[in-house]
């Protein structure tokens, strides 16, 4: 039942005469209305590969990728979704094949040319209400390199109002440093920071390419924080479960999470999985992206 329709069955209640049939029929009303203030999404992170010569001499480049890449978006219906590696380029792509989706983000080098961690979401669903971004180092309003990383890393943030209901949720969508082990902990700490001062007691998601699985120190400190939940641990269904660096093998086996969704309790999380979709090139099995992406399906807790 859709809000429009709760809203109907609510109007015609609230309009009936006749009091013995409407008290017996307010236990039933009365389960309709919490539906009012809540939302079911479906939110995912995706790290989709950055386009790059090396993969298209090995037959997994980006154009050969492309519309894989799109049609797991599109066939498993996300909501929005949080993406990392991703060039100017490639979001034009996207956006080419998935006409019902805008995205917001910058480039972490402030260059068109540099890659981006941008937000995809449905603009028929949601809205974008503000957004922004700062890099994961100690000047965090300027391009730069923050402690032992590699690379310049940023933080894309978004703050997102679902048409219908009118809730509103965060998404901080990341790309930590795949070399720096001091940078992916001062980084997350700087990410729970800004989430504490910008968000007060609103939903939020904290999602990404964390190079650093549920054994890692960042990964605990999160879970630490008082305030955010690995998505894994707290879904009501698990449905398929493995490692996300796939390596664009699609039979390598691991337990390594290390794209991970994290949400604080505004949201119940449903079902959680981790999408092994692939497909056939010259008879041979590919998956669009070194990474799998992993979805979750939450039920949003709007009450603002």
């Amino acid at each position: 039942m859709t809000f429009k329709h709760i809203r109907i069955v609510l109007s015609k209640f609230f309009f009936m005469k006749n009091f013995k049939i409407k008290l017996s029929f307010l236990p039933i009303i009365l389960c309709f209305i919490p539906l009012l203030y809540a939302q079911n999404l479906t939110i995912a992170t995706y790290n989709v590969r950055v386009e790059n010569t090396e993969d298209s001499l090995k037959g997994s480049g980006w154009d050969l990728r492309s519309p894989f890449v799109t049609r797991v978006i599109s066939s498993h219906d996300f909501d929005i979704v949080g993406t990392q590696e991703v060039t100017l380029r490639q979001i034009h792509d996207i956006l080419t094949q998935l006409t019902d989706y805008d995205y917001t983000g910058s480039s972490r080098d402030k260059k068109q040319s540099g890659q981006f961690d941008p937000i995809f979401y449905k603009k028929n669903k949601l809205h974008l209400v503000e957004s922004g971004h700062f890099w994961l180092s100690e000047t965090e309003d300027k391009p730069s390199i923050g402690w032992d990383a590699q690379s310049r890393r940023i933080c894309t943030w978004g703050k997102f109002e679902v048409k219908e209901t009118g809730s509103q949720f965060w998404f901080f969508n990341v790309h930590m440093d795949h070399k720096g082990q001091i940078a992916r902990l001062k980084s997350t700490e700087l990410i729970l920071n800004k989430i504490k001062a910008m968000c007060a007691n609103d939903p939020v998601i904290f999602a990404g390419d964390f190079n650093a699985d549920q054994n890692s120190e960042p990964y605990q400190l999160v879970l630490n924080s008082g305030t955010m939940k690995d998505s894994y641990l707290v879904a009501n269904i698990l449905g398929k479960v493995t490692g996300t660096f796939n390596k664009f093998n699609p039979n390598t086996k691991s337990d390594q999470r290390i794209d991970l969704i994290f949400v604080n309790d505004r949201f119940q999380v449903m079902r959680y999985e981790v999408l092994t979709d692939s497909y056939r090139d010259e008879n041979k099995e590919r998956v669009p992206s070194d990474h799998y992406p992993v979805q979750i399906q939450v039920q949003l807790d709007g009450n603002l």
